[in-house]
């Protein structure tokens, strides 16, 4: 087992590892980068590193309207990232965001190494929105009712370099097909309904807009670090020209927001959307690209095919960060360190730092970014 903490004296700079990602200078170190770890991760590391766990917030439902509770938890999830070695701390999630999309989903029991009760799972038949009258009664958040006061907590709390990347809830393509039409949903009504999946998806677009434009200007946000998963093993879920119809506009809407403020924007998007990456760089502008499957794209190839163009984040396989041994897990890593560094990347799993991944792998990737030269 690595003894904690990795880094006796953290130096987290945010600035610096915006030009990183950016281009504009080559990295004299290589810097970490996640969407998240998992709360029980956290929890796990928090004893390692002797101080006490707080009960992870977001496995706790009765923990949620409890504002100590939530303080309390934030400042964990802080300490954890400075202690870890990171310039930035991703804030995420519906519970500190309050941007809730009341959804249908399924429940089953959680087999992970670290489990919770129960794992959710999306909703592949039909969703909670089927109809124009269901549109017409489902309980839109609204962000200008929102209380952003726990980012300024978060922004008070913050060491000296470190910034926030901001997500407030899944994405444009994750929340319409996953929360409210279902996968199957969808489908159907993209022939049946399609004004009706076109007003889902731009009334889901502007409530993350009108979020975006409240939370920019807030104390040490660094930028947006928005997740929407479009794709499976071989190709987008739905077609291309979907995406690009109903999607993509609205990300570009988020970066031009982030951009117009001096602000970065990234995007994690899981499964194959190699058919939409000259869209992403060129149209949306995103400032670096995070998920990574071995089996779709590795990132070494991803790096030599855009690493020129945009940022690159990630990209340790998770079924590999899962099951390698020390020896084949640190030769991985340090191939993959050897072809992406020093320009445009940032060291980190393909996805995230789920509760199934071994705590000891996840330290042996990070150990594995301080030793590199």
């Amino acid at each position: 087992m690595l003894k904690l903490p990795l880094i006796k004296t953290p130096d987290p700079n945010f600035e610096e590892f915006k030009k990183v990602v950016k281009g504009e200078k080559k990295a004299e170190k290589v810097h970490f980068a996640e969407l998240f770890p998992d709360p029980e991760i956290v929890s796990a590391v928090t004893e390692m590193l002797g101080e006490k766990s707080v009960f992870p917030l977001y496995s706790v439902p009765s923990g949620f309207e409890d504002l100590k509770a939530k303080k309390n938890y934030l400042k964990q999830w802080i300490n954890f990232w400075y202690k870890m070695g990171y310039d930035y701390v991703t804030i995420i999630g519906t519970e500190i965001s309050g941007l809730n999309f009341p959804r249908k989903s399924r429940k089953a029991e959680d087999t992970a190494l670290i489990p919770r009760k129960n794992r959710d799972w999306v909703e592949e038949g039909k969703g909670i929105i089927t109809s124009w009258k269901d549109f017409e009664k489902y309980s839109w958040p609204d962000p200008e009712k929102l209380d952003y006061s726990l980012y300024e907590f978060v922004s008070k709390n913050l060491p000296d370099g470190m910034a926030m990347m901001v997500c407030p809830s899944s994405g444009v393509f994750e929340i319409t097909s996953e929360f409210l039409l279902g996968f199957e949903g969808l489908s159907y009504l993209l022939y049946d309904q399609p004004d009706l999946v076109e007003a889902v998806f731009n009334k889901v677009g502007d409530t993350l807009c009108r979020f975006y434009k409240n939370v920019v200007d807030i104390d040490k946000v660094g930028g947006f670090f928005q997740g929407d998963d479009m794709g499976f093993n071989t190709s987008t879920i739905v077609s291309p020209e979907i995406l690009r119809r109903l999607v993509l506009p609205w990300h570009k809407k988020f970066a031009a927001i982030a951009h117009e403020h001096n602000k970065m924007y990234w995007l994690h998007c899981c499964g194959n959307v190699l058919s939409l990456m000259e869209d992403l760089i060129e149209d949306v502008k995103i400032d670096a690209f995070h998920s990574f499957q071995d089996t779709i794209i590795p990132v070494v190839q991803f790096k030599k095919s855009y690493g020129n163009r945009v940022g690159t984040l990630g990209g340790v396989d998770v079924d590999k960060l899962c099951r390698l041994d020390e020896v084949n897990l640190r030769k991985y890593v340090r191939g993959i360190l050897d072809e992406c560094m020093p320009y445009r990347y940032a060291l980190g799993s393909g996805n995230s730092i789920a509760n199934y991944v071994p705590v000891e792998n996840y330290l042996i990737m990070l150990d594995e970014g301080l030793k590199w030269k």
